[in-house]
Order: C-alpha cells, then sequence, then structure tokens
C-alpha cells in the first residue's frame, strides 16, 4: 500500500527565477557609450581684463595745432603745414569754414577722420573737431649759420628755454633786431613747433635757427669764430649801460627764467650781463629779457 503525499507540488524542481528586464537605454546613452571618454579639461579662471587705452596718449603723434581759433591763426599766420584734419561730423561754424577756405587757398591737403583719430594725431581729446599738421622745421647747421653771419654778427642762443611761445617770440625779436641766427639744443629746451611758429609770426620763416647736439660746443665754435660769448643773467658782474662789446661780434645766451643758465655753459662765457631793473621785480621773461638786450646792441650799433 502506498503512501500519498499530501502536496505533491513540493517534490517538483524549482524552476530558475527569470533575471528582471534591464531597461532599454534611451538612443543618447547609447551613443555616449560608444564615444571614447575624454580626460575633462580643468576648469581655468578668467584673465583680469586689461583696461582699455585711452584713444589719446596724451602726446601727438605728429606736431599739430589743435581747436578751431588756434588753427585759424596758424593758417593766418602762414605756419607751413601739410593738412588739415576734419573730425567726421564736426559742426560747422564761421571758424571751421574760414580755415577750410584758408587751407584750400594755401593748397593744402584736407582730410576727413573718425574723432578717435584726431584724438591720436593731435594728442588732446580738447581739439574742436579740427587740427593743423605742421610741416618739421628744416633747421641750418651751425656752422654755415657762423659763415654767413655780418659783420659784426650777433648770434641768440637758448639754454633751458623750455617754453615755445618764448621761443617764438625771441625768434621774432631777433627777426626784428637783424640778428644772424637763433641757436637751440636739442634736449632740455623748446624746438620749432606749431606752437614756436604762431608765436614768431612768421619770423621763423626768414630767420636761421640751427638746432645743436651740445650748446658748449657751439660756444666754443663761435670763439674759434671770433664771437664774444655773453651770458645773460640776473646776476651778471656786468649791467647792461656799461656793456662795451655791441660793436663787436656777440653771441647772446639766455637761460630759463627759473635756473637761469647752466654752470658749464656760465663757464664758457666770456662775460655775464644783466639786466637793471627795480629790486622789487625778481626777473624778466627769457623773450622780454633777450630783447631789451637785442635792442639795445642795434642801438648801439646804429650809432657807429
Amino acid at each position: 500500500m502506498t503512501k500519498q503525499l499530501r502536496n505533491p507540488d513540493r517534490m517538483k524542481p524549482k524552476k530558475a527565477a527569470k533575471p528582471e528586464r534591464k531597461q532599454q537605454a534611451t538612443k543618447q546613452e547609447k551613443r555616449a557609450s560608444r564615444r571614447p571618454q575624454k580626460d575633462e579639461a580643468p576648469v581655468r579662471a578668467a584673465a583680469p581684463r586689461s583696461p582699455r587705452p585711452s584713444r589719446s596718449s596724451g602726446k601727438p603723434t605728429q606736431d599739430a595745432v589743435a581747436g578751431r581759433n588756434p588753427v585759424v591763426e596758424a593758417l593766418r599766420a602762414g605756419v607751413p603745414a601739410t593738412e588739415l584734419i576734419i573730425a567726421s561730423r564736426a559742426e560747422m561754424d564761421e571758424r571751421m569754414m574760414e580755415a577750410l577756405r584758408l587751407a584750400k587757398n594755401a593748397n593744402l591737403a584736407i582730410k576727413e577722420v573718425a574723432r578717435g583719430v584726431l584724438d591720436i594725431i593731435t594728442g588732446t581729446t580738447n581739439h574742436q573737431g579740427i587740427g593743423l599738421v605742421i610741416k618739421e622745421y628744416q633747421y641750418t647747421n651751425f656752422e654755415d649759420l657762423l659763415n654767413k653771419a655780418k659783420n659784426p654778427a650777433l648770434i641768440i642762443g637758448m639754454d633751458g628755454v623750455t617754453d615755445p611761445h618764448n621761443l617764438g617770440a625771441i625768434v621774432r625779436s631777433a627777426s626784428a633786431f637783424g640778428a644772424d641766427g637763433v641757436v637751440i639744443p636739442e634736449r632740455r629746451n623748446a624746438s620749432m613747433t606749431g606752437s614756436a611758429w604762431k608765436s614768431s609770426a612768421g619770423a621763423a620763416a626768414r630767420m636761421p635757427i640751427s638746432q645743436v647736439t651740445n650748446l658748449v660746443r657751439s660756444i666754443e665754435d663761435a670763439k674759434k669764430a671770433g664771437l664774444f660769448v655773453v651770458g645773460l643773467d640776473a646776476d651778471g658782474q656786468e649791467s647792461l649801460p656799461e656793456f662795451s662789446l655791441a660793436q663787436d661780434s656777440v653771441y647772446v645766451i639766455v637761460g630759463s627764467e627759473g635756473k637761469g643758465l647752466s654752470r658749464l655753459v656760465r663757464e664758457k662765457c666770456d662775460i655775464i650781463l644783466s639786466i637793471p631793473m627795480n629790486s622789487e621785480m625778481e626777473s624778466l621773461n627769457a623773450s622780454v629779457a633777450t630783447a631789451i638786450v637785442m635792442h639795445w646792441i642795434a642801438a648801439e650799433r646804429a650809432k657807429a
């Protein structure tokens, strides 16, 4: 007699559990899995931005006169120029129209540029939309100046006169009183810029001007040519009314208003001349003092 099992299902082998179906990967994930993995580049901090340079560095790229009145005055005075520059969309008034007319009559090139370009050319943003580019001055060789000087000669030198208006005024006085030429050093002295041209009132076109690398050497060359070297200084040992070399060939050198003559130049002078003044006045403007001395010399020579 067989024994009947109560629960025959327990004796049946259990089927293996089916693995759970993985979620189907998206197309984007499949594409990403097939791409080669690249090392991630480290995040770099953004470099600080350098400040934008201003349109004008404060120093003109060319010798130029800027501003409506100065440009008109320079054109009226016949200052040698190469071109008139007008800013785009500049407001036209009577001065602008006169500047255009004068430039056209002088056969100057007239160019229209962006305002920023004019800023750079003139070295300023306060140009009022107009600038006049000045020709480079053609200096005279000092040796040629000496050779062409009349007898008695009168040559004017400057030692540290940095104001171009003073330079222009001295050139103007030198022309008026019959000087043979003007000498300026290359360093620490004004040169023949547009401002000096304008202050000379056209005399710079007639007066030989020499620019020397060494003023002391020019003094030595002048002495070899037979000129007496006269320094003009408030502390001079000889007063102008006592000046005895007016009839001779002289090379008169004027120093700056503040410092006067430099030590080396002072030592090379034959005499140091002063102008008598009221004790309350410390010193005269360099151009005024030079004009007084030139007038005195011209007057003394006229008596001979």
